[in-house]
């Protein structure tokens, strides 16, 4: 009886499986709808990953940020083999906690002199790449990651590339136009590129995108702290005015719709959902591209006036300033720590055995320093800021 019980458990234990029945495939060969994070009603959440990022997925921002890093460490170099003694010059004489003026014409920045004078073009290739000090460099490339990492997982980065290095040389050609006696640097341009372009990505694809009011909170916080920043000296205003007028249009020319990973052909069954999901965001994506080559077109039109416009007024020397006077305190206001004077600086220099001293012939200011073996570029830099 005992062996009879146990051949009848034996027999319980086995599972009979129906002919032609295949089993599920696992877990992990099957994307579901969460990937994708498509919400039920078909839109995507714009902070928020489109699909499970590979690292190859943002490489163009990573190489941005290296480069930009690259030319940040010269420029420090290059200030501590000027000075001789400090990377960076104390917040009086630069309030970012840069280097000095004289370093940056070195490396570099753009000034009236060197564009009407010298017309030293390839400054307009190297400025987009300098910052004014560690404090620009922080929070202009904290932001160009935020944002920038976003926009090159939704539109891939040969359009972000395209539009990155055009937005940047356009806004250092805006800048040409305003810029005065100051050396100014251009990054921050570039980021404002990509918050022309951001905007122009959800006013385009509006229908595609959820959560559409905090995008838009996090767009003008980024833009008003970069504007703001851009109000102390080196940094130039009119070239963030001009890289984001130029993301915003090349924005609608480029940014068609946003690139997601369709699902694979062969999911049914309780995939379905996430498969109807998927079509539906994808027949929204190819209406919007149908609805609007009139805003492509319209815009691609503009910036082309727009730049070709910059260029003539470039070879032809023209200087804003002249016609507008309250253009200055866009760029730079005055501040009892820092100043924005452009004007020639002339200082009556006396030297004794270690120590200097500087009277401003402007302003009559006088200040003692404890050396006197320093270059006359460095001297000009000590006259410009008692002056």
């Amino acid at each position: 009886m005992e062996g009879e019980a146990s051949v009848n458990k034996l027999h319980t234990q086995i599972e009979v499986k129906p002919q032609g029945q295949e089993p599920p495939p696992p877990s992990s060969s099957v994307v579901d709808n969460s990937e994708m994070d498509i919400q039920p009603d078909g839109k995507l959440p714009f902070f928020k990953s489109r699909y499970r990022q590979r690292a190859s997925d943002t490489w163009l921002i990573s190489l941005l940020v290296i480069l930009h890093l690259v030319a940040f460490i010269t420029t420090t170099l290059f200030n501590y083999f000027s000075t001789g003694s400090v990377f960076f010059q104390p917040l009086s004489e630069n309030p970012l906690l840069g280097p000095s003026a004289s370093t940056l014409d070195k490396v570099g920045a753009l000034r009236r002199a060197f564009l009407v004078q010298n017309h030293l073009n390839w400054r307009f290739f190297v400025c987009p790449w300098l910052h004014a000090g560690i404090i620009h460099f922080a929070i202009n490339i904290s932001c160009m990651i935020f944002i920038g990492i976003h926009l090159e997982r939704d539109y891939g980065p040969l359009r972000i590339g395209v539009i990155y290095l055009l937005s940047a040389f356009f806004g250092s050609l805006v800048c040409s136009l305003f810029v005065r006696n100051n050396p100014v640097v251009t990054s921050s341009g570039a980021l404002f590129g990509l918050l022309g372009t951001m905007l122009s990505g959800l006013i385009r694809n509006w229908k595609v995108y959820s959560s559409k009011g905090a995008a838009l909170a996090a767009l003008f916080t980024v833009l008003a702290t970069n504007f703001l920043l851009g109000l102390l000296p080196y940094i130039d205003n009119f070239a963030n005015i001009g890289a984001f007028i130029s993301g915003l249009l090349l924005g609608f020319v480029l940014l068609l719709t946003p690139q997601i990973r369709q699902m694979s052909k062969n999911k049914a069954g309780l995939f379905e959902c996430g498969v109807k999901h998927a079509k539906s965001t994808i027949k929204l994506r190819q209406k919007l591209a149908l609805d609007r080559p009139i805003l492509g077109s319209i815009s691609l039109i503009l910036f082309v006036i727009l730049l070709s416009g910059c260029l003539v007024a470039l070879f032809l020397g023209i200087d804003i300033n002249h016609y507008c006077g309250w253009c200055r305190f866009i760029d730079c206001i005055p501040y009892k720590r820092w100043s924005c004077n452009d004007g020639p600086n002339t200082c009556e220099i006396m030297k004794s055995n270690s120590e200097m001293t500087l009277t401003c012939l402007y302003n009559g200011n006088t200040r003692v320093f404890p050396f006197t073996n320093i270059s006359q570029a460095r001297i000009n830099d000590l006259c410009a800021m008692i002056c």
